[in-house]
Parts: structure tokens; sequence; C-alpha cells
């Protein structure tokens, strides 16, 4: 088999489920997303038994352009993120009635395929085109289906995309400077290229530019809170479980072993930067009233801790950004359901209007609490693993690092126990519905992750070593 079939079977998923009609489209999208995480779990099996999962066919021979797709461990934990919560994100929407349900389900599978193949590819025009068509299905998902007044959607929704394509297009002039030094997009030619300090800086920033839009660090990050606010639920779970991924991910597979000794000239900068995300997301957070922008910004700033690891250099760094990557990503999409759960019967995101729900519904609070823990990375949760090593990468580089960078942690749990304490316990202020079983399958899967990849995450850690290793050898 090859690293192609997971994207086959999304694109194929996302137009059978488009031709299927409203009433089966929610089912067969489900049946499709689960068909794309076997086949994931195949390529897992065929990648750690030896094969070659390797794509690399001629596409535009003219630009010695490729369909190339390179599988190693790390592009493996990413595709297994994207297709392990694109079903719990697809199954989640079946408590929203959507109109036109065939479209968003179908925009949604499209989306998977064009993650997917982000993670995949190893060709720069290829990577690039993955890269612009996942924002498609996201405009559209966010404009059509989602929350509040339509021109203020708009309005966000536009900042959203105007912002993260005007940055993508340095990245694009970013690779077409490179093809005229080599002749080739192809990710290993580039990485051989002797690049002048001057062309490797220019390179950085472009790369820069675009995925600090795309993660996103602050001063970059102004169009995040109302997107999410803004965007269905489903659309959410997509842009901050998976979305954002991509660009910590880039960072690590495209711009650090193009630029090797110009990042480490620019380390002091860039995790300055991060840092200071992460204690402004910390501060904004905590002022906020509505639960959708307060989750955004927390997630602002537990990205910002990502990318000060990535940019420490060093492999404890890097091997936390990833672990941190997977389990933001699962707990960030529960969070965000647990959200939905509560608005689907309060029909409000104004955590002053909740309060009461322990007593009505313990099994629900039960779980929450579990998750909310987790995201603020109490050990024994999966949490915990990836943040201990990004401590501990920004400790090395610099003692003060360490210190400023764990105020996240300190101010992570008292904002995240501040709202728990506001949305479910308390006296009873609305008579809510307990959860159904279907509803909490998500709920439970979520928490199975957090607590199992939270006690035995070496085999994540075995299968990203390798390809960590190789990226930093390629940087020294």
């Amino acid at each position: 088999m090859d690293s192609s079939i997971v994207l086959i079977v999304l694109l194929v998923g996302a137009f059978v489920t488009y031709l299927s009609g409203n009433k089966f489209a929610p089912k067969i999208a489900l049946v499709s997303s689960i068909a794309a995480f076997g086949v994931t779990l195949l390529s897992l099996n065929a990648y750690q038994a030896g094969e070659n999962l390797d794509v690399n066919v001629p596409w535009i021979t003219q630009l010695n352009i490729n369909f190339a797709l390179h599988v190693d461990g790390l592009s493996l934990v990413m595709l297994l993120l994207t297709t392990g919560l694109l079903p719990l994100i697809i199954l989640s929407g079946f408590i929203t009635k959507f109109e036109n349900s065939r479209s968003i389900y179908a925009l949604m599978l499209f989306m998977g395929f064009a993650m997917a193949g982000t993670f995949l590819a190893s060709d720069g025009i290829l990577y690039y085109i993955f890269w612009e068509i996942a924002l498609i299905p996201i405009y559209f998902i966010a404009l059509n289906w989602g929350n509040g007044d339509l021109e203020e959607r708009k309005k966000a929704i536009l900042k959203f995309f105007i912002y993260t394509f005007a940055g993508s297009l340095f990245m694009l002039l970013a690779f077409i400077y490179l093809y005229t030094k080599g002749g080739s997009f192809d990710i290993n030619k580039l990485y051989a290229l002797q690049l002048t300090t001057s062309e490797k800086t220019y390179i950085f920033v472009a790369f820069f530019l675009a995925y600090a839009i795309k993660i996103p660090l602050i001063p970059f990050h102004t169009w995040q809170a109302n997107t999410y606010s803004k965007a269905p639920a489903v659309g959410t779970m997509l842009l901050s479980g998976i979305m954002l991924k991509m660009g910590l991910y880039s960072v690590l597979r495209w711009q650090l072993p193009l630029t090797d000794e110009v990042a480490k000239a620019h380390i002091p900068y860039i995790v300055a930067l991060s840092i200071a995300g992460i204690i402004y997301g910390a501060i904004v957070t905590l002022k906020q009233k509505d639960i959708k922008k307060f989750l955004a910004y927390s997630s602002l700033s537990h990205v910002g801790l990502i990318a000060a690891g990535l940019y420490s250099l060093t492999f404890e760094g890097f091997q936390g950004a990833v672990l941190q990557m997977l389990s933001h990503g699962i707990v960030i999409v529960g969070l965000f359901y647990v959200v939905e759960l509560i608005y689907s019967r309060y029909n409000t995101y104004e955590i002053k209007e909740m309060g009461g729900i322990r007593i009505q519904d313990t099994y629900f609070a039960s779980l929450f609490m579990i998750i909310m823990l987790a995201s603020v990375a109490l050990p024994t949760t999966f949490n915990f693993i990836g943040e201990f090593n990004l401590l501990y990468s920004l400790f090395k580089v610099n003692i003060w690092y360490a210190v400023v960078a764990g105020t996240t942690i300190i101010l992570g749990a008292f904002y995240m126990l501040r709202m728990f304490q506001k949305v479910m316990l308390g006296s009873e202020t609305k008579s809510f519905k307990k959860i159904t079983k279907q509803e909490s399958i998500v709920l439970v899967i979520i928490v199975g992750l957090t607590i199992f990849f939270g006690l035995f995450p070496q085999p994540i850690i075995d299968l990203i070593t390798p390809s960590l290793q190789s990226i930093l050898t390629q940087i020294k």
C-alpha cells in the first residue's frame, strides 16, 4: 500500500457524502472518516514493518513538480491526529441540525483531505497547494453555518481568510526563490541547497510569516478569537484541533531545516515572542465572558509554549512540541464539544448564564472535569508529558525562559478551574437535560485517549524519535 490511499478515501468520501443527500450525509461522512482512520492504522502497521509508503509520481514535468508524498514517524502521527479526530468531530456534529447537511459534512471530509495532504507532501508546490486548499472548506463552513450576526460573521471570516492567504504568499515566494537556486521543489533537494546567510534569512522570515499567522503567534493572532467564536462547533474543532497544527508541523518540517544557522540566531527573539504569547493569552483568557473566546485565548497560550519549544532547537523541545500538538488537539476538541453540549441546552455561550450543571448531571461534569484537568497538564494525562518536555527544553536554553513560560501552569490552572466552577458548580440556574449515551461517546473516547497516552506515551515517542533526530541533524 502507499500513503495516497488515505487521501483517496477522504476525497471520495467527500464526493459520496455530497451526492448521498441530506438524510444520509452525516452517516456516510462518519463511515468515510472511520475508513480513513482505518487506512491510517494499516499504514502505521506497514511502516513499522519496514514497508515504504512513499509516493513520487511526475506531475508537472516542465517545472519538475512531482506528486510526492513521504511517510515517516512525524508525518504519520500527524496523519493519525487528523484521521483520528475527524470521526469524533463529525460525530459531534450530530447534536446539531444543519441545513444542507450534505454540504457541510462533505466540506469537513474535504478539509480533512487537504490537511492530511499537507502533512504528507514532500514537494514544495504540492505542499503549498494542500496548505491553501484547506482554507476553502473552513471558509464556507464558518460563513454558512456559523454563529451570530451574518455581517459580523462575514467580517470575521474574511479577516481570517485574508490574513492566512496573505501570509501564505510569502511562503510561495520563498519556494519560487528556492526553485531558482536548485531547479526542484523536492524537500530533500531543498535541504541540500547551499544558501548564503542573507538568503536563509529571507527564507526564514517568509516561512515565519505564513506559520506565525496559522499557529497563531502574537501579534499575528487577531483573527483567531472572532473566527473561533463565529464558526460552528465543528469548524472550531477543525481549526483548533488540527488546522493550527499545520503551522507548527511546518516549522519543524520546512522552516528550521532550510534555515539552520539563521534559525539559531533568531532563537532569543522567537522564543521571547512565543513566551509573550503564553502570558498574553492567559491574561486575556481571564477576562473573557464568552466561553468560546475563553477557549480560543487559552489555546493561544498553549500553542505559544509549543512554538517556544520548537524554536529552542533542542531534541526535548521537538519531542515535547509533537507530543503537545497531539494532546492539545485531542483535549481542545473535547473542550469545544463540551461547550456545544451546553449550548444545545442553554442556547448561550455566556459563562455567567451557566452553573449548577454538576447537580443535574454528575456524569457529564465528571467527564468535563477530567478533560479540563488534562488541559492544565495534570500528571497522568497526555498533556503533562509534552508540557514537561517543553519546559525542560527551555530550561536547557535559558533558565529564565522556563521560569517565565512555567507561569502557564499556574495561570492555566487558575483560569480553567475558575471557569469550571462558574459553568458546572454552584446552585441550579437552569434546567439541564442529561447528556445521552450517544452524546457521551466523543467525551469518553477523548478521556480514554488522554489517560492512556498519559500513562503509556512510549509508542508515540518511539515512532517520532528517528524523524526528530534526522531533522535536528539537518539543522546542526
